[in-house]
């Protein structure tokens, strides 16, 4: 026999033993078909060859054939730029989905259409009013308590929506640290995912030093990978160690090669994986922070973590994700809101990747109160990350300064209700002064509304309240003179107040006197009760607009999740076929086998004996 006795059969072992996997990993792709993020399976082969034959043992007529098939490893089939894709969107899907909740609940405060609101509040003063400006009813108490109780239940509305907008803020922050939950927060989830990531990374590489492909653990880590997108965007790299000098030229660190320098075959280094986060700093220049350095130190040192600090920098979330001493007090005053800053800690990046040295990113306000724009200020892209969407209604008033800051949060809603509340106290406590001066300038003598808040005295929708002079009798609605200052009848300011709630503002619709009074008001050329509509219909756009957002990034996240899953996932009728063709090929190995059987046979026991 010109080959070696039993070179045939080991081409027909080796093949028999790769059809024998490829089977075993079918049945492994089939029992997992509906199993969370698993990643279909395949068997990676190549052709067994010589690859440096002695030539000068060899004679001119043979040739080489080559002893069958090797099996390399068991490998995932994963397209990487359909991943990206898929955590790209992740990351939009992310923020408007979060955007919607916080809306909807802001939705339950202005909601016209389901309460008795600010509308109808309005609309029963007037009534109230118009009554009263029948002469005979200005000095009957029974009218004027009833106008008091009216007022009243404006006020109670006012308190109520500025106190559920407080709650709502709260809500929103218990959604970054957990604070008075059951619930893990985004600071301790990212912070968690981040250990986890780290943590296999390190179990990855371990496993494939000793020749196991972890693909199960490489499954968990991409599911990891995939929900840390929708908190914060990453990027995701996959490289391979460098060598022991520190190079990273691929030539040196990707092959082997003989005593000669030739190569004779690519390394089989285990795969390592650094995540970076992408943010924008105030300038809107794109920068990286390295969160996950692969396998680099020891413990805890190749993941990075957030924390949260109030303005002074007491943390409230470290590395542990324990909560020290020093929690930002959110029970009756949820202004420190604006001044909670959320910071990063990673890994510096440099020209070829992360150092490994430590480096930080803190997110703050973009804006001051008086409108400069903070240097820490670091942001996610426009419209990204559940995590922006939580600190864009916690922080941004709807002020157009450029094009970081146009979200109408929690804070632009307070204002417009305290701009209401404030406006239509100022007009009604100015008014009554007039009615009860016959000369002289109005003062808070004869307030009807004062605030509830000693500590302070500026109205807004939380304090705004019946003046505890109006209630005890000490004062009424004004007799004495007319609101253009002269001498009139009793009723005038009945009459004037009624007026004043039909007018829009900037005031244009009475005399000039008034509009001097009342010039530095603005409800947007809206009166108090089309003013209370207009918070609620900019609320229903904004909406509106993120619930199309919302259903466009779901369709396209959608449609990158079945097309990933159309690589990735396992097929029934794919693997069915798979599973057909290996058997066939396993059938023909073992025909093989026993045909060379009959060839050695005939070779041994014929061979030689003609004649005989």
């Amino acid at each position: 026999m010109v080959r070696a006795t039993f070179a045939g059969y080991s081409t027909a072992l080796s093949a028999l033993q790769a059809n024998q996997k490829r089977l075993d990993i079918t049945g492994q792709n089939l029992a997992n078909m509906n199993t969370p993020g698993y990643t279909r399976q395949q068997l990676q082969t190549s052709s067994l060859n010589y690859t440096n034959p002695i030539s000068h043992y060899m004679s001119g007529n043979d040739r080489v054939v080559g002893f069958g098939v090797k099996m390399d490893k068991v490998v995932q089939i994963r397209d990487p730029y359909l991943d990206i894709q898929y955590r790209n969107q992740m990351v939009k899907s992310g923020y408007t989905d979060q955007m919607q909740a916080s809306l909807d609940r802001l939705a339950d405060i202005f909601d016209e259409s389901s309460v008795k609101g600010f509308q109808n509040a309005f609309s029963d003063i007037l009534a109230t009013l118009v009554n009263m400006a029948d002469s005979p009813k200005v000095n009957d108490p029974i009218y004027e308590a009833e106008l008091r109780t009216r007022m009243q239940a404006l006020t109670n509305l006012l308190n109520d929506a500025s106190r559920q907008i407080d709650e709502a803020e709260r809500v929103e922050y218990s959604k970054l640290d957990g604070t008075g939950t059951s619930e893990q927060g985004a600071i301790q989830q990212v912070n968690d995912l981040l250990r986890q990531i780290g943590n296999l990374n390190r179990d990855i590489k371990h496993a494939q030093i000793y020749g196991q492909e972890a693909l199960e653990l490489m499954d968990e880590r991409n599911l990891l990978l995939d929900e840390l997108s929708s908190y914060i965007p990453i990027e995701v790299t996959y490289y391979k160690d460098r060598d022991q000098n520190g190079t990273t030229d691929p030539e040196a660190t990707q092959y082997e090669y003989d005593s000669k320098g030739n190569i004779i075959g690519k390394k089989n280094w285990p795969d390592d994986l650094r995540v970076d986060m992408v943010y924008q700093k105030p300038d809107g220049s794109t920068a990286r922070l390295t969160l996950v350095e692969g396998t680099v130190g020891k413990g805890n040192a190749n993941y990075g973590y957030l924390q949260l600090s109030d303005a002074n920098g007491t943390l409230t979330t470290d590395k542990d994700g324990t909560a020290p001493d020093g929690q930002i007090d959110l029970s009756d005053d949820t202004s420190a809101l604006a001044e909670i800053k959320l910071t990063f800690h990673g890994f510096e990046q440099t020209a070829n990747g992360s150092a490994g040295k430590p480096d930080t990113v803190t997110f703050g306000k973009p804006y001051d109160d008086a409108g400069n724009k903070q240097t820490d200020a670091n942001h996610f892209a426009s419209d990204t990350t559940s995590i922006q969407s939580t600190l864009d209604m916690l922080w941004k008033d709807g002020q157009t300064v450029d094009t970081i800051d146009t979200v109408r949060g929690y804070e632009y809603y307070r204002d417009e209700i305290d701009n209401l509340a404030k406006s239509f106290a100022k007009v009604m406590n100015t008014l009554n002064a007039l009615g009860n001066l016959e000369n002289g300038t109005p003062s808070g003598k004869y307030d009807l509304f004062k605030s509830k808040d000693p500590a302070n005295t500026d109205i807004t929708a939380a304090n705004i309240g019946i003046s505890d002079d109006w209630v005890s009798g000490k004062i009424g609605i004004g007799t004495a003179i007319t609101a253009a200052g002269g001498k009139g009848d009793q009723n005038d300011t009945v009459l004037n107040m009624a007026e004043a709630l039909r007018a829009t503002y900037p005031y244009t619709n009475m005399n000039t006197a008034m509009q001097d009074l009342f010039k530095d008001l603005d409800l947007k050329n809206n009166s108090f009760a089309n003013y209370a509509n207009h918070i609620s219909t900019t609320l229903a756009n904004d909406s509106y607009n993120n619930q199309a957002n919302l259903k466009t990034n779901m369709t396209v996240l959608n449609g990158i999740h079945n097309s990933r899953d159309s690589v990735s996932g396992v097929s029934l009728d794919e693997e069915a076929s798979n599973m057909m063709a290996y058997m066939s090929a396993y059938s023909a190995a073992s025909r093989l086998m026993t045909t060379l059987d009959q060839a050695l046979d005939i070779l041994i026991n014929n061979t030689g004996v003609v004649g005989r």
